[in-house]
């Protein structure tokens, strides 16, 4: 019986990603543990494929810095579970970073609704993509994630970016997609068929995690979220919070628990003011002026607090 013409069942997908995985097709009759380690090796891919496309990521990353650094913003488009890994990264820079509301916004398809209810189908709508990034400007970011590569929701968005100027990118698994024309930069992770067939919350989700992490991680060092590789910009919302900033605080300085604990009272919690203050050895009100003035970035503000030392008074002349 021939397949039938109307493609009522959907568009077949040329994606790797649906391709059969011939490293895995007895899967289904293996003994638990080996049926983990079958997993666990395609899983083992992903680092690689990640690796592959760093020099792209460091284009976005620097791209994207210029941009909020300017005022723009960054924006996740996905669906699905490209969408959801979209949305615990920007959820996560808040606290992480202390970061402003509406820095980095994630767009997943279908709305909070479809973040706990898998909603699948609500990614074919191209012009809800395209008006869920209707503020965007060309001082912004856009960021398309879809692992088979021709999400509508995304294209959508996408087009919509690209009319208006904004900086494009795609990060998919399929090297065929469409989506791919036209964006300014390219993130094509090469993680080839997923052990279970199709199943993308897999290897290809694996890699889409590591590249926004990556992306956002690097994006937060290049704007002076942090010092040295510690998190001097992290809202302490709790007790194990605010004795991580403690710990923070001494690795950072090696001063005392108790010096830091008392520091961090004289800043009123705040981790860079008190670091600042241990590190040019000011009190909390020039610390905190000094940040100012180097707009959050703790290692220009020490550089700006720090007192400079007198010159010697110049000799009389004729005397040695």
């Amino acid at each position: 019986m021939s397949a039938p013409s109307d493609h009522r069942y959907g568009v077949v997908v040329d994606s790797p990603t649906e391709e059969r995985n011939e490293r895995t097709v007895h899967m289904d009759t293996v003994p638990t543990l080996e049926l983990l380690r079958l997993i666990n090796a395609e899983d083992r891919l992903v680092p690689d494929a990640v690796a592959s496309v760093l020099p792209e990521l460091s284009r976005l990353v620097d791209g994207a810095a210029e941009r909020v650094r300017a005022g723009g913003a960054i924006h996740y488009v996905g669906a699905g579970t490209s969408g959801r890994i979209g949305v615990i990264d920007a959820a996560e820079l808040l606290p992480t970073f202390n970061l402003e509301p509406g820095v980095v916004v994630a767009h997943h398809a279908g709305g909070e609704a479809a973040l706990v209810r898998a909603a699948e189908n609500v990614e074919d709508d191209a012009e809800a993509g395209a008006a869920d990034v209707a503020e965007v400007t060309a001082g912004d970011v856009v960021i398309g994630i879809a692992a088979s590569g021709r999400t509508p929701f995304v294209a959508g968005a996408l087009a919509h970016a690209r009319e208006v100027g904004a900086l494009t990118a795609l990060v998919t698994s399929n090297p065929r997609s469409a989506l791919r024309e036209g964006v300014d930069v390219e993130i094509i992770l090469d993680t080839g068929p997923e052990a279970l067939a199709g199943s993308t919350r897999m290897k290809s989700a694996t890699a889409q995690k590591l590249v926004l992490h990556t992306f956002s991680t690097a994006l937060m060092v290049r704007l002076g979220r942090t010092w040295s590789n510690l998190m001097v910009s992290m809202v302490a919302t709790n007790a194990k919070l605010r004795a991580r900033t403690v710990t923070i605080l001494h690795q950072a300085t090696g001063r005392s628990r108790e010096e830091c604990e008392s520091t961090l009272d004289l800043a009123d919690g705040d981790l860079k003011v008190a670091l600042v203050m241990l590190l040019a050895d000011v009190d909390a009100r020039a610390a905190g002026e000094a940040l100012a003035r180097a707009d959050g970035v703790v290692r220009v503000a020490v550089d700006v607090a720090t007192p400079t030392p007198a010159s010697p008074a110049p000799s009389p002349e004729g005397t040695h």
